[in-house]
């Protein structure tokens, strides 16, 4: 099985707390970050979906903090899509410090919205089927 798509973030000052490690609201900007950068390595742009009429939708969203990180830290945020059937998909993310680490994973339910319609495709692997030029990163 293919490693993960992953991108590396590191932790800006502005993003601590008081306490001094990331702000709980900056991981989610950390895992969004790397779905987008996921669906831009898929050739699956805003542009594209805007003009397609749809847009990606978060259902749901979990996130378990496991160790903290720290300005100056750099962390590897993946993404993996899981599909099942009907209109939903599951997107699974780890944030892990260069050593490996495990600061905190972050579970996510999504799903395709036509944009017209206000409601969700009945399939998104449609969508992203029609789009993408690397269906492999969705996997696909």
């Amino acid at each position: 099985m293919a490693e993960p798509f992953s991108v590396r973030v590191t932790v800006r000052g502005y993003e601590t707390d008081v306490q001094g490690h990331l702000n709980q609201a900056v991981y989610l900007n950390y895992a969004e970050h790397a779905r987008w950068s996921l669906l831009q390595a898929a050739g699956v742009s805003q542009a594209r979906l805007r003009a397609r009429g749809v847009g990606p939708v978060a259902l749901e969203t979990t996130i378990r903090f496991r160790r903290e990180l720290l300005a100056g830290d750099e962390a590897d945020v993946s993404c993996e899509f899981e599909w099942g059937g009907g209109k939903t998909f599951r997107i699974r993310q780890e944030i892990r410090k260069l050593d490996g680490t495990l600061a905190a994973e972050v579970t996510a339910v999504g799903g395709m919205l036509d944009l017209e319609k206000r409601k969700l495709l009945p399939d998104p692997r449609d969508v992203f089927g029609e789009l993408a030029t690397d269906l492999g990163l969705f996997g696909l």
